[in-house]
């Protein structure tokens, strides 16, 4: 009878025998035996083995563990020298004819075992566990010494090529003074900083999964409300890589730039209605800045706002592959046309941002826009970074930034940094968390470059003190150096700039500690002045010469600040110029990739009639005229004379007879005639 019918009558399963003291059996076969008796497994569990190596039959599977040690000893005349030779039968199975000097008892027999040969193979088994010691250690200092050599090549060729220079890690070691970080352009990091993420994104998540846009943008979030996209036309390419910089622009095609005529004769005529009848390109981006524009003189800013975020998306869109937003190496020509929408698309973003109470997005939005052109500045926003930073309360950044571009920018020469600089330092000297001798350096530096810029600029104290609505004492506002005459008496460039930071930045220096520190160091530079420092005089001639006429860009960032007082100090060759809420003042020097074509304007016929209607009323047209090519649903006649007579009643209302004089009652007669 075979041993399993046996198992069967007993009622005994497999595996489930009684473990003695001799139950864990270790069976050192070759391979070739391994098999042929692979079928004939009982109670153990076989390690299969490699070339050259013996099976494992083992009771329990976890005792596997610790037998991997097993495969790496040496096979000596046919047997494992680092092996125990303990051979055990359970109770009822059949002998075997064992390799080596061991015999097993078969049906229940005790097991025989051969302690010398066991004494002998533990101490053998300890041998092995030093070799192996001695492996691990050998080849762990092998691979230090490899490691090592890779280090010495690359040492070698960094001392051949000059790139190893000792001492500390030079600055651009750091990350670029404009680089920008993509989660920093979000705004909802920075409001679930203020809010929690949970009164942010409550809202959010429904409509995330219901959206279905081409791709993910880090500028705007599309929304479900706007028209599906479609490409309008609008790409990008790349001009030329030279020194480290690579070079864009964006382009047009044909049916992109017939929309782009068609939007500016809509705006020639004047007429928002016409802009908003261009349905056939809602992603264009003239018009969506145009719209926004509209709508934010009538007060809705939401609608404004989304906008330019469908205008920032049509352009990120149509980004080149290599295009980085972050790295600061990509440059966009302000003189090309096309990419002047995207300046203004960043800028408006960047406006609406820090209205909506996000500062350090705007400040992210702010490096974006100076690193596209950071050497000509188009939109100025040298004029803008020092108040962004200081609102973020960023002030190590506008610390770096001063000490970085000092050199070759020459950024003490600005009225915003000659005061936003030292204000920084104060306001970190005011953080607990830095040292004593930190608090004390900060404070002194902030001393020092607060009185420098009171005497360079002496006509900001009084403004910005009337603007805090703070009373000056009367040694101050009587002395000659900071009275009147001080405001009077700068160039009229000079006096734009002012207006321009006080207008946007004299709320910071409402804090009775910065007040007081403040009125310290004017007392400190009164004694200077009295002392007759020549430093004073200095100061005065280099007012005189640098500041005779401010550039166009300066003029520029005005317009789009929209500042009163800064929009109030314009020249007059810059006020009387139409001003285009999509193109602000271009440059001189536009590079044009396609020229609008003529069109022929219907003023140049007509009767006398017409014309002077059209004079009135640009959108006019007689019965039977075509309206003008691109202005979506021309004017016809009653609807040009109903406009008309709005015009001339509203001309009437202005119109006051009082204004004229009546003859006198003493006149003579004959003489009561209008003068």
């Amino acid at each position: 009878m075979s041993r399993r019918a046996l198992r069967r009558l007993r009622g005994e399963q497999r595996g489930q025998e009684p473990l003695g003291p001799g139950a864990l059996h270790f069976d050192l076969r070759d391979d070739d035996d391994a098999e042929e008796e692979g079928p004939k497994r009982e109670l153990g569990v076989r390690r299969p083995g490699g070339a050259g190596k013996e099976g494992v039959r083992v009771n329990n599977r976890f005792e596997l563990i610790n037998i991997d040690d097993l495969e790496d000893d040496p096979v000596v005349n046919g047997e494992r020298s680092g092996c125990a030779l303990t051979d055990a039968v359970a109770p009822g199975n059949k002998g075997r004819g064992q390799r080596g000097n061991t015999e097993s008892k078969t049906d229940g027999d005790d097991t025989e075992t051969v302690p010398s040969e066991q004494s002998h193979a533990s101490g053998k088994l300890r041998k092995k566990k030093k070799k192996q010691k001695n492996k691990k250690s050998s080849t762990g200092e092998a691979s230090e010494n490899g490691l090592e050599d890779i280090d010495r090549i690359l040492e070698r060729i960094e001392d051949s090529t000059g790139l190893n220079r000792p001492g500390p890690a030079p600055l651009s070691s750091r990350k670029h003074v404009l680089y920008v970080e993509h989660r920093h352009l979000n705004p909802d990091t920075e409001l679930k900083r203020y809010f929690g993420a949970r009164a942010i994104l409550g809202e959010q998540r429904p409509r995330q999964r219901q959206r279905v846009y081409p791709k993910c943008t880090w500028l705007t979030t599309p929304k479900s409300t706007w028209p599906r996209y479609s490409k309008p036309g609008l790409s990008m390419r790349l001009l030329e890589s030279k020194k480290g910089l690579s070079f864009f622009a964006f382009e047009h095609s044909e049916e992109y730039q017939q929309a782009q005529h068609k939007f500016l004769v809509a705006v020639e005529s004047m007429e928002p209605n016409n802009i908003v009848l261009l349905q056939t390109s809602p992603y264009h981006v003239d018009s969506l800045l145009q719209l926004s524009d509209a709508c934010r003189f009538q007060e809705d800013q939401e609608m404004a706002r989304d906008l330019v975020e469908r205008a920032l998306y049509s352009m990120e869109c149509a980004f080149h592959p290599l295009f980085s937003l972050t790295s600061g190496a990509c440059r966009l020509d302000y003189r090309r046309p096309e990419n002047r929408s995207f300046y203004l698309a960043l800028y408006k973003q960047m406006s609406f941002l820090e209205k909506r109470g996000c500062p350090r997005t705007a400040l992210e939005y702010c490096k974006l826009i100076l690193s596209l052109e950071p050497d000509e500045d188009p939109l100025c926003m040298l004029l803008l970074i020092d108040h962004l930073a200081l609102r973020a309360r960023n002030y190590e950044y506008l610390i770096r930034l001063f000490q970085e571009w000092e050199a070759h920018r020459n950024l003490s020469q600005l009225p915003n940094f000659a005061f936003s600089v030292p204000l920084a330092y104060f306001l970190l000297s005011q953080q607990t968390d830095l040292p004593e001798c930190e608090q004390s350096s900060a404070r002194q530096k902030a001393s020092l470059l607060i009185q420098q810029a009171l005497t360079m600029f002496p006509g900001v104290l009084l403004p910005l003190l009337e603007s805090c609505s703070v009373r000056p004492d009367a040694s101050v506002s009587s002395h000659r150096f900071f009275g009147p005459n001080a405001e009077i008496s700068q160039p009229p460039a000079l006096s734009q700039l002012v207006n321009l930071y006080l207008g946007r930045s004299h709320f910071l220096w409402k804090e009775p500690a910065t007040m007081s520190w403040l009125e310290e160091n004017v007392h400190e530079v009164l004694q200077a002045v009295d002392a007759g420092d020549p430093a004073v005089e200095a100061c005065e001639n280099r007012r005189k010469v640098l500041y005779q006429r401010a550039p166009r860009n300066i003029h520029r960032h005005v317009i789009l600040s929209e500042i009163k007082e800064a929009v109030a100090a314009l020249p007059p060759d810059v006020t009387t110029q139409s001003v285009m809420g999509f193109d602000p003042l271009p440059p001189s020097d536009t590079i044009y990739s396609y020229v609008r074509p003529e069109r022929l304007s219907p003023i140049s016929h007509g009767n006398t009639i017409a014309l002077f209607f059209r004079s009135l009323l640009p959108n006019y047209t007689m019965e039977g005229e075509r309206p003008e090519e691109g202005v979506a649903g021309g004017l016809n006649r009653n609807q040009g004379l109903n406009r008309l007579m709005l015009a001339v009643r509203d001309m009437m209302a202005n119109f006051h007879l009082n204004d004229l004089e009546a003859p006198h009652e003493d006149d003579a007669e004959g003489e009561g005639e209008w003068d």
